[in-house]
């Protein structure tokens, strides 16, 4: 019998010339699967991953400085997404609060199934002093640490307590991330002593391997009742979600639309997918969405849900389809997803199940008169859109649909705008005319304060070529600006546009909807009588960015706004575009919400703002409907 050969490394050593060895592979492209690490290092990784990173060299495993762990996995998280998830990064960091504060990072990629690997360092696993610096001490339970609070949030969790048992637990961990169902975060703790321990490893380990990501297509018998559905119907509607993009279906849905008219709605994370051009693209939906793919979702009698999770954003609070015959087909990679809204599953890859489904339609259309009820409707609602981002005064202050109608005249197929929380998603997923797939890139399965920065900067890691734009408001922009500095560092021309607005004014609107009277929302200082009513702030956040190191153009019109635009999209390093916006009124704002979402308003109250807004909860809440 042959001897197995191998190689004596640390544990750090063996898991980063694993991670260099391996490739993920899909309709004959292949390429890296993690094309870098982002790291912070403190005494939990230092010695360790830290250690073994050096010793590999950039070549090897490239290597990316952060300053907030949470911000390294949403930078991860932007980087994979705009690699179609083919492509990903890991983050490693200290135990204790290092660890902890990877959480709200992996809850993001995790709702948004978006694949990333956490590295947190660990406690001591021979626990030679008890305890040590950072552990958490629990009674009834010696084995947990900090890092366990990761478990809910990673579609995979491990804690490699001897080194050799990494071998089976990274093989695991390359499994989900690159399973198009089960993808998310993937957590591997690994204990600071066992980080750097020694052991023999078989050179097996570290062969090339390519993880082939697959395309599973419809069964025939699920093909054939959605199709008949299909047939069936009189007001189709087909709504696309991530899916789309994850699968790279686009060219698979024009071919759909072209072949039978249905008219296509889009999700937030399904922006795009379609061209906002396109006769039978009809805009967004949901609470979020146009007034033409609402009516027409009000209406269905069968609403197409390609991948999408049917989120209660996208369904209004399962308010938004009320045709009473209305069914429901669920294409999607995930039968858990595929089922829901107790829909005819036709569960497969979103390329796959679009260009089956066509091809078993071969002929069908839908009525004509249907195509051009929505494709008028389609037409009103952009001349409410212009309507919007008209400026008329080029020496007005700007509101916020006025920024995005600016920035809409600058960019062209190849920019990128990113964003993730406040009012701004509402405002692009009803207004923003998206070019390409990659354009529209919100974050809003977590709509998490504080991703856009360090999101854009991922996306420009993933594509250099494409101008990228960060949009954040004031309150998003204190949560999380640090990783300016990362973009500084390496020189990632990044674009940031900070429009002020003095607070929170998504949350302050939404607490006036619903009794709240905007309490604890605005960024003043109080008044006498102690509500925070007086002056705004004297928050300078240009001169916070500057500080940071970008470059900072200032505006107050809309024609400065144009023109400093131009200048930032053109720019060949960070560079900010700050905008203080108005209020906007009824002419120059936004078209309202066109469908409700359910926030509970308080059932009993004294005042008055409260008792009315219970009155509107009432009566939106009884056209709530389970679909069965």
């Amino acid at each position: 019998m042959t001897a197995q050969r191998s190689v004596r490394l640390t544990t750090a050593q063996a898991l980063v010339r694993f991670l260099a060895a391996q490739h993920t592979e899909r309709d004959g492209r292949r390429q890296r699967l993690i094309a870098a690490t982002w790291g912070i290092f403190g005494h939990g990784n230092v010695a360790g991953i830290g250690q073994a990173l050096l010793e590999s060299g950039p070549e090897a495993m490239p290597f990316l400085q952060g300053r907030n762990e949470q911000a390294m996995v949403h930078a991860a998280v932007g980087y994979a997404r705009q690699r179609g998830r083919l492509s990903a990064h890991a983050v490693t960091t200290s135990i204790g609060p290092g660890a902890t504060n990877l959480v709200t990072g992996a809850a993001l990629a995790t709702i948004n199934r978006i694949p990333v690997l956490l590295l947190p360092g660990d406690t001591f696993a021979t626990r030679p002093a008890d305890p040590v610096l950072q552990q958490l001490e629990v009674p009834w339970a010696g084995d947990v640490s900090v890092n366990d609070t990761l478990r809910p949030v990673s579609r995979h969790f491990d804690r490699i307590t001897r080194p050799e048992a990494l071998v089976p637990a990274a093989l695991q961990a390359m499994r989900v991330l690159t399973d198009p169902v089960q993808t998310g975060a993937v957590t591997l703790a690994l204990p600071q002593d066992v980080q750097a321990e020694a052991y023999d490893w078989p050179e097996e380990f570290f062969a090339e391997r390519v993880w082939r990501v697959r395309r599973p297509r419809p069964d025939t018998g699920e093909l054939r009742a959605a199709a008949e559905a299909v047939r069936e119907a009189r007001r189709p509607l087909l709504v696309v979600g991530g899916g789309i993009r994850h699968s790279g279906a686009e060219d698979a849905l024009r071919a759909f639309a072209d072949a039978t008219g249905i008219p296509v709605a889009a999700t937030q994370a399904g922006k795009g997918a379609l061209r906002h051009d396109h006769p039978a693209e009809v805009g967004a939906v949901g609470h979020t969405g146009t007034a033409t793919a609402d009516d027409l979702a009000r209406a269905a009698d069968l609403v197409i849900a390609a991948g999408t999770r049917l989120t209660d954003f996208t369904t209004a609070s399962s308010t938004l389809f009320q045709d009473p015959g209305v069914r429901f087909l669920g294409l999607n990679l995930d039968p858990y997803d595929a089922h829901k809204q107790a829909a005819l599953p036709l569960v497969a890859d979103a390329r796959e199940g679009l260009d089956a489904l066509r091809a078993e339609l071969a002929g069908h259309r839908v009525d004509p008169a249907y195509e051009r009820t929505y494709r008028k409707a389609k037409l009103y609602w952009e001349a409410l859109v212009d309507q919007a981002f008209h400026a008329p005064d080029e020496n007005a202050v700007p509101t916020q649909a006025q920024v995005l109608g600016a920035l809409d005249a600058v960019v062209d197929d190849t920019d990128v705008i990113v964003n993730a929380a406040g009012s701004l998603p509402g405002d692009l997923h009803r207004l923003w005319r998206a070019r390409s797939a990659y354009q529209y890139h919100v974050e809003y399965g977590y709509s998490c304060m504080g991703y856009e920065i360090p999101g854009a900067l991922g996306v420009s890691l993933a594509a250099p070529d494409r101008p990228v734009w960060a949009l954040v408001g004031d309150g998003s922009y204190l949560m999380n600006p640090t990783e300016i500095v990362t973009a500084v560092q390496e020189g990632i021309p990044v674009k940031v546009v900070i429009l002020d607005n003095h607070g929170y004014a998504s949350i302050g609107g939404l607490s006036g909807a619903v009794g709240g009277e905007g309490f604890g929302t605005a960024y003043r200082f109080r008044a006498p009588g102690g509500a925070y009513t007086g002056d705004p702030l004297p928050v300078d956040l240009a001169a916070n960015a500057a500080s940071l190191g970008m470059a900072v153009i200032h505006t107050r019109t809309i024609g400065d706004l144009r023109k400093a635009l131009a200048e930032a999209r053109l720019a060949d390093r960070p560079t900010c575009v700050y905008a203080q916006t108005r209020t906007p009124d009824t002419v120059s704002g936004p078209p309202p919400a066109q469908a409700w979402w359910d926030v509970p308003v308080a059932e009993t109250a004294t005042r008055a703002s409260a008792a009315l807004a219970r009155e509107e909860y009432d009566r939106q809440a009884a056209q709530r409907r389970r679909h069965l």
